[in-house]
């Protein structure tokens, strides 16, 4: 890797943090953790009560990197089209004409997913799998880079559907957010005192400070981050436990794996490394796999958390030196 590029990354992502933080107070590990999903290539699930900031954090995202973003509120009546889009009859061309849904588009914010039935949930598969989308028996290329953003709120369970576990297993991260500091949310008030609106960023002075180029050249970057054999054993190890250990009922499957190994890379990349080192892999392996494994039901009766069966799994796995 050129010395350049090497650089370059960690300079972008510097720009956007500075940029981000004059709208988001507090919230490093989710911006932090975005930005690394990011020049991953992956989607992100974000929970957390409402009221945090995903929609702004998206919205300022966007604005910063000059790309276009599009929010879908996702209720029980919405269908697949109103996603996706639909082909309809010109009566003067004669033609069948595509009529795109929202899902054309750079960063999509999917609110409250959970909101929906699984055959409209199923309407993001394709797109956050193979980046294209499907109409009536032709595919079409969604712009570069994509990303979607879906939230879901933990405490309401009247009226929503579980995701399904193929569509879980799409997301590169799960990201728990949660409230601020009494600190942070006075900073948070004094803003607001003084005319900050999330509903107008340029009041905020939010900048763009790259382009979705420089995001694209930063994903390559990101593949050419070296990793030891011995840090892939390390991430072998750490899936196995998973499937291995007696508090867990569903381990991880092979994508699992594949997603610690992107996400550490772009950790190394992140903090401006060209190589991985095992703080990389630990510090990506909660939010990873913290939704790629099902606990059995007797322990999260007793309100045991995915984050502590992992952090047991991560301190007993011998860490590479």
């Amino acid at each position: 890797m050129e010395y350049f590029e090497k650089n370059k990354v960690n300079e972008i992502i510097e720009k956007i943090n500075t940029e981000l933080k004059k709208v988001i107070i507090e919230q490093e590990e989710l911006i932090e953790q975005s930005l690394i999903s990011l020049i991953a290539g992956g989607h992100v699930l974000l929970e957390g009560v409402p009221g945090l900031a995903k929609t702004l954090m998206v919205k300022a995202l966007s604005k910063v990197i000059s790309l276009d973003f599009k929010r879908i509120q996702f209720t029980p009546d919405l269908m697949p089209a109103d996603i996706t889009g639909t082909k309809i009859f010109n009566m003067q061309t004669r033609e069948f004409e595509l009529k795109k849904g929202p899902i054309f588009t750079n960063f999509i914010l999917a609110d409250e997913i959970n909101r929906t039935p699984p055959k409209t949930q199923a309407g993001l598969l394709e797109a956050m799998a193979d980046g294209t989308v499907s109409i009536e028996g032709e595919s079409f290329t969604l712009p570069a880079p994509y990303m979607v953003f879906a939230t879901q709120n933990p405490l309401e369970y009247e009226g929503t559907y579980p995701l399904p576990e193929a569509l879980v297993d799409r997301f590169l991260m799960k990201i728990i957010i949660d409230y601020p500091s009494n600190k942070g949310e006075i900073e948070v008030l004094k803003r607001h005192h003084e005319g900050f609106s999330s509903v107008d960023l340029d009041k905020a002075n939010i900048k763009a400070v790259c382009s979705g180029e420089d995001i694209l050249r930063c994903k390559e970057v990101v593949q050419r981050v070296k990793v030891e054999e011995d840090l892939l054993k390390y991430i072998v190890n750490i899936i196995s436990e998973t499937r291995n250990n007696e508090t867990i009922d569903i381990g991880s499957s092979p994508r699992g794996s594949i997603a610690l190994l992107q996400c550490a890379k772009a950790c190394a990349a992140y903090n401006g490394r060209d190589y991985v080192i095992p703080e990389d892999i630990k510090k990506m392996a909660i939010p990873t796999l913290r939704h790629r494994i099902v606990l059995k039901p007797e322990l999260e009766l007793e309100g045991v958390k995915s984050e502590q069966v992992l952090n047991d799994i991560l301190s007993k796995v011998k860490v590479p030196r």
